[in-house]
């Protein structure tokens, strides 16, 4: 039985999905968003480096750098017409050798190929005046003044909410099992309860991006058939993992500071994040569980390894977490992006998208609704609002704050002493469009328990408010994922002593 009927369902809840839901959104189109995790951003997009590459890395002529560059000229605008914080800070890659040095040269071609503008090649001296806690005996770097950093789950969360705002529907814990096609040649998508009708259907299922393709070549008929298995793909999961060190450590350098790139990786990295803490990773190993997420002692020593190389005095003690995200490499020989039409007419692919994929993802999504758009005949949506604010009381002035307080009390009450998070903030983020059902749905959105003590303060005050306004009782609350219950029983009443 048909549950319901769009234009275009996005099987994927991702950054990548995100912006493909909100870039059609820009036309009179119904679009509905499958996400198979209870969350958005649950994949490898709340577990990445954050970082906004320049587009020289990439090898020239490919969707790589094509929409690497593309994604990172768009950035700026649609970090400020969604509300997240974008700094940029500049990257640098740097050279241990002459041999290294040589390669730098060969990037500044590459990147000048691939249309980047504000590429550098400095000298040791010039490297030493800007970043001085880096290694002594490095011989130059490659300085690209257009990267940045920004927070990864919260561009994806700030992207699906402006979809959800301008008319996109959202079905969390919603995995796709199967896809049929009818005999009008549209498609009927099946996704637990769910059983939509569409148009067009769009895969951005990241790590399981091979898997809804093989789903799509089922429903392939006539000559599509031949030809879409001869464009089938693998994915090969590969791990990244990370250290997030103390906020005290914040200005360690101040750059996005890389080592020189492998085939398969950009190797380990040391960056400040958007919100002041400084990031190491991540490693690369191979997975073979796709839901394989921990950290491992290797890793981990790789990362320790890695960041040492390039800032020997790095104080490794100011660790507070550690974690790995999962990319989802292609078994293609060049490890390119598959984006845009299939020879499955209506079904349409983004997948393979591993680094720089965060980069890229506006610019994705924008190309992959225009040719949807062109191939379903729709009409530009006059009452598109591209627009979406995000309160973040830490950010306001006094006066500001002071006023705000006067208006809702909530705010005036900090939940979140490392972070500045109020109570306020805390009801906001799970009343909001695609708001969180968890307490890491809130820490996503809104920062609590990503300080020093990783929530040891606030997490049992996110329980309380996330059981009121959810209208459970607190032993139902999870922290991540269904079944991740916190509480199992109420020890004693209130008044008790």
């Amino acid at each position: 039985m048909i549950t319901g009927t769009y234009d275009v369902v996005v099987v994927g809840g991702g950054v990548i999905g995100a912006f493909i839901a909100r870039e059609l959104t820009k036309f009179k189109l119904s679009v509905c968003v499958l996400e198979a995790k209870a969350d958005v951003g649950m994949g490898a997009s709340g577990a990445n480096s954050g970082i906004v590459h320049g587009g020289f890395d990439p090898e020239p002529g490919t969707q790589k750098a094509r929409f690497n560059v593309e994604g990172c000229q768009m950035m700026r605008k649609v970090t400020s017409d969604l509300d997240v914080p974008f700094e940029m800070i500049g990257s640098m890659v740097v050279a241990h050798n002459m041999e290294e040095k040589e390669i730098l040269k060969k990037l500044l071609k590459q990147g000048k190929e691939n249309g980047v503008k504000s590429l550098q090649l400095l000298d040791s001296w010039e490297l030493g005046g800007l970043e001085p806690s880096l290694g002594p005996n490095l011989k130059g770097a490659l300085l690209s003044s257009e990267s940045g950093v920004v927070c990864p789950y919260e561009l994806t969360q700030a992207a699906m909410e402006n979809a959800i705002h301008n008319g996109a529907e959202l079905f969390l814990s919603s995995p796709v099992t199967s896809i049929e096609r009818q005999e009008d040649l549209t498609y009927v998508v099946h996704a637990g309860e769910h059983h939509l009708q569409a148009r067009a259907v769009v895969n951005a299922a990241g790590i399981y991006s091979d898997k809804v393709y093989e789903m799509g070549m089922e429903a392939a008929v006539g000559d599509e058939i031949i030809e879409a298995h001869q464009e089938s793909f693998h994915i090969v999961p590969r791990s990244g993992e990370y250290m997030l060190l103390d906020k005290s450590e914040g200005m360690t350098v101040c750059h996005v500071v890389f080592r020189i790139p492998s085939e398969m990786s950009k190797g380990i990295i040391v960056t400040p994040t958007v919100d002041g803490n400084l990031l190491l990773g991540p490693s690369l190993n191979p997975r073979a569980d796709r839901e394989d997420t921990s950290t491992t002692i290797p890793g981990m020593e790789q990362v320790k390894e890695g960041a040492r190389r390039l800032v020997p005095e790095i104080n490794l003690p100011a660790v507070i977490k550690a974690y790995t995200g999962l990319r989802a490499t292609t078994d293609r020989a060049n490890h390119d992006f598959i984006v845009g039409r299939t020879p499955i007419k209506g079904f349409y692919n983004a997948a393979g998208i591993e680094s720089p994929g965060l980069t890229s993802s506006p610019a994705i999504g924008q190309y992959l609704a225009e040719i949807i758009a062109a191939d379903l005949e729709a009409k530009l949506n006059p009452d598109f609002d591209p627009k979406r604010k995000h309160l973040r009381f830490r950010d306001l002035s006094f006066e500001e704050q002071q006023e705000l307080v006067e208006k809702d009390p909530s705010y005036g009450r900090i939940i979140c002493r490392c972070e500045t998070i109020t109570e306020g903030e805390v009801r906001d983020a799970i009343r909001r469009p695609c708001g969180a059902r968890s307490v890491d749905g809130v820490k996503r959105r809104t920062r609590t328990g990503m300080g020093r003590c990783q929530g040891g303060f606030c997490s049992s005050h996110v329980v309380d408010i996330l059981a009121e306004e959810l209208g459970i009782d607190p032993t139902e609350v999870v922290q991540s994922t269904p079944g991740s219950y916190i509480l199992t029983e109420q020890t004693k009443m209130k008044g008790e002593e």
